[in-house]
């Protein structure tokens, strides 16, 4: 069918700035293959799922794509990096447009029951111990997410600091993403680990973390609830909502995805 049939899943010019990250399909040596499925297509299959949620099996067929061809797609393109460098094309847009404020940037999480188990799942300490996951997010003062992970549930918070900061620290190579170093850094008790303050301080990174037993978590709302509303934009892209995905880069593919959806519509918001 023609694009109009789906065009409306994925948000105008986005395709324009994923064509250039897609890897060339393979030809296999024994024929068929998705050679006749334009890559377009299949983008925004992916981005349906995302989405509604759906199992691949249930792919619209105004698609025109069988779920296997969806799947493995998929599967090659998240192993290519794809999803994480659209998320730091289009934050590299944001950027260059002056719409990406780290003057203070702020971390925080949240627990999805893994229905399928997999690798980086654990006992979920607040779902009675049932299998589950954590994703991370690190926004900027406004709330954009910057850098998004995943761990087992029942690994503690303050474990990801480091490598979400890091995690950022990379994008300040050339044309990768924000370039400035983080003024400040929120995060509730969960971070107020002794060293992860001296760490952040050597990294010249100020410190605003609630402590444990001295203050409320509720005196840094004012500034943390951005964080509080990334994490429901995240989750209105119902596959995230729980974790289908047996292999932890699967999920962290759609995460990825969810975030530079995230951040396009944002900067569509504000400069038209």
């Amino acid at each position: 069918m023609g694009r109009g049939t789906w065009s409306w899943i994925v948000p105008d010019g986005l395709w324009e700035i994923a064509r250039p990250l897609i890897p060339p399909d393979r030809v296999r040596p024994q024929g068929g293959g998705t050679a006749n499925t334009p890559d377009e297509t299949l983008f925004a299959a992916i981005v349906y799922v995302l989405v509604s949620g759906c199992s691949w099996r249930a792919l619209p067929p105004c698609f025109g794509v069988s779920k296997s061809t969806a799947h493995r797609r998929f599967v090659i393109w998240s192993l290519a990096g794809v999803w994480a460098r659209l998320h730091e094309a289009v934050l590299q847009r944001m950027d260059d447009a002056g719409l990406v404020d780290v003057s203070r940037v702020v971390l925080d999480s949240a627990r999805v029951r893994a229905k399928k188990g997999g690798e980086l799942t654990g006992p979920s300490p607040v779902d009675r111990g049932k299998p589950g996951s954590k994703m991370y997010v690190l926004s900027d003062a406004g709330g954009l997410p910057l850098v998004v992970g995943v761990s087992a549930a029942n690994t503690h918070d303050s474990k990801a600091l480091k490598p979400m900061l890091e995690g950022y620290q990379v994008r300040r190579a050339p044309g990768r993403g924000p370039s400035r170093k983080p003024g400040r850094l929120h995060a509730d008790k969960a971070y107020d680990v002794p060293h992860l303050r001296k760490w952040l301080r050597g990294k010249r990174i100020g410190v605003r973390i609630a402590r444990k037993g001295i203050e409320s978590s509720e005196r840094l709302g004012r500034r943390r609830w951005v964080i509080e509303r990334t994490m429901s934009w995240l989750s209105g892209y119902r596959r995230l909502n729980h974790r289908y995905e047996r292999d932890p880069g699967n999920y962290l593919a759609f995460l990825g995805l969810a975030a530079a959806l995230c951040c396009y519509k944002r900067l569509i918001r504000l400069t038209t």
